[in-house]
């Protein structure tokens, strides 16, 4: 069972998911707004996932998914009656793992609460688990370089374990969306293009030296820019 804060500010909606999620086994906290989705997620630090209505009065989906970002990896699903490209790419920016559109079957919803929670648990990773600098923890779910901790998302660290797997490997754009997004995403490649471009930036220079476009096919890690 995992808690799982439903925020919309259409009241039968947000009661139609938790009844949804209540069923399968979960424990939901609701919020109308954005401004009460935050102060939720504050007083419930052991919150698992969070679902989040995009237009929202107070504060917007988007902006409360930047602020979770700030101390939090957890995964994110936003919900939203627009279906516009833009609307999808700026949650992603803000740091989204998943984007539903507005109908949405409540059944197919709870499939894609399932998706996310099994793949917050990442890859093993291959020993040892520092590379040039950059550690991952998989206890605590963290990364640093050089000691300095680094926030990522929950898809970009699964990306990073994922590369991370097999050194000098290079995995394909379709295969890298298959595994980390689910078969069941209705997605493009550019998705995850736009997701490797911000983990590269958050790695900085490790980033720059060792997260590699293989252009036409996707990408892999390698020890140094002349492997």
């Amino acid at each position: 069972m995992a808690k799982i804060l439903v925020a919309d500010d259409e009241r039968l909606i947000r009661q139609l998911v938790c009844d949804f999620l209540t069923q399968d086994g979960h424990e939901t906290l609701e919020a109308k707004n954005g401004a009460q989705a935050l102060d939720l997620f504050q007083k419930n630090p052991d919150t698992a996932l969070l679902i989040l209505d995009i237009m929202m009065p107070e504060v917007d989906g988007w902006e409360v998914t930047r602020e979770v970002r700030k101390t939090s990896n957890v995964p994110i699903l936003l919900l939203s009656a627009r279906g516009q490209e833009f609307d999808q790419l700026t949650g992603f920016d803000a740091g989204a793992d998943e984007y539903v559109t507005k109908p949405f079957s409540p059944v197919v919803l709870v499939k894609r609460v399932q998706a996310l929670l099994r793949r917050g648990a990442p890859e093993v990773l291959q020993q040892p688990t520092d590379y040039w600098g950059l550690r991952v923890d998989e206890n605590a779910h963290e990364v640093t370089i050089d000691g300095v901790p680094v926030t990522l998302t929950l898809k970009e660290y699964n990306i990073l374990v994922k590369l991370l797997s097999h050194i000098g490997r290079v995995y394909h754009r379709e295969q890298l969306l298959d595994d980390i997004w689910g078969y069941d995403y209705y997605g493009d490649t550019r998705t995850v293009d736009s997701h490797v471009a911000r983990l590269r930036t958050k790695l900085g220079n490790w980033g720059a030296e060792h997260l590699k476009t293989v252009y036409g096919v996707g990408y892999k890690i390698q020890e140094n820019d002349h492997a």
